[in-house]
């Protein structure tokens, strides 16, 4: 007869097994992240196929590390890359050269864009058909759609914020009349030019959203270093928000927002963004974190899941009377109406 250990040490395996069962219906990371191994090879290898060992020496990542992996897994999964973390070799595929080589016109480029972000996605393909000529609706309203199609619980809230990123950096999420509306592609097409601009960049690139992420140097991500002067507060925005363990839905969540609305609305300030984990550890506030809610320029205050360590530092901030700016995920767990 089995004792109650073993029988909890077997539930345990269990949950493990059921755990790592689960996959995803689609990359884990918008498109947009997932060129960062294409656009290597494109720079590095001049689009031609390359060890996996010498492109990771280039970017400066540890090919064998869990995010170099996920990656190139994310690249594979886009149809970028041929290819996978165990491979000796990378290539492009031919859509991959094609969508980060200079070349290519604005309007095919788009294109094959919108191919591999959205029409060759399952899930995003689905929900990109049935929201089409249409404003888009809550958060809520699009997981459970993806719940009645048979997606999982456990992927659908990611997947649907996945979606509308991807969907807004193809051109097939525009806002009309102050609505957000998912547009025809072809309506996509008819608004990018059909030549290439005039002037290309030495590094082979077409524009800077062409281009690579830089490989040194400060970072938007980068805190302050120790003993960094008053003049680097003046450059610093802190992003409070709820972040969560790796993978769960709260570190998803805060790192979309961070990616692809906080450091790209500040960035044309020359304000670089600096979250609590960037000096610590999640949920942790330490005098480090206060310092940064005190002395920072700017704080943006995510109120989305309304966590109390964020009502806490956004007290905090208030009584600084300083500049701070409040966002919220439109749909989320808890907001109402």
């Amino acid at each position: 007869m089995a004792t109650k250990d073993e029988d909890a040490a077997a539930n345990g395996q269990e949950k493990t097994k059921k755990r790592r069962s689960v996959s995803r219906s689609f990359p884990a990371a918008t498109f947009e992240d997932a060129l960062l191994v294409p656009r290597a090879i494109q720079k590095y290898a001049a689009g031609q196929q390359v060890r996996r060992l010498t492109l990771f020496d280039h970017l400066g990542k540890a090919p064998s590390s869990g995010h170099s992996r996920q990656l190139v897994t994310n690249a594979s999964r886009y149809g970028l890359i041929e290819g996978n973390y165990n491979s000796e070799h990378l290539k492009l595929t031919p859509d991959g050269a094609k969508v980060t080589g200079p070349g290519t016109p604005p309007r095919e480029k788009r294109r094959l864009e919108f191919k591999l972000a959205i029409s060759e996605i399952k899930p995003f393909r689905e929900l990109y058909e049935k929201l089409q000529n249409n404003r888009l609706p809550s958060k809520k309203v699009l997981t459970d759609y993806l719940l009645d199609n048979g997606y999982s619980e456990t992927e659908v809230s990611e997947c649907v914020d996945t979606f509308i990123v991807n969907a807004k950096q193809v051109g097939v999420l525009k806002t009309l009349s102050g609505a957000e509306t998912v547009v025809p592609i072809e309506h996509a097409l008819e608004e990018t030019p059909a030549a290439p601009k005039d002037q290309i960049s030495g590094d082979g690139f077409s524009d800077a959203k062409d281009s690579p992420p830089p490989l040194s140097g400060p970072s938007l991500l980068s805190p302050p270093r120790s003993g960094d002067s008053s003049e680097s507060w003046d450059t610093t925005c802190f992003y409070i928000t709820p972040i969560g363990e790796d993978g769960s839905e709260h570190r998803q969540h805060s790192d979309l927002f961070l990616r692809h609305i906080v450091e790209p609305a500040l960035e044309e300030f020359g304000l670089r963004v600096v979250r609590a984990d960037h000096i610590g550890k999640p949920g942790m506030i330490t005098g480090q974190v206060i310092e940064h809610i005190v002395k920072s320029r700017l704080v943006v205050a995510d109120l989305s899941y309304h966590n109390p360590n964020v009502f806490y530092e956004l007290a905090l901030r208030h009584a600084t009377r300083r500049p701070t700016v409040q966002i919220i995920q439109r749909s989320h767990p808890g907001l109402t109406g």
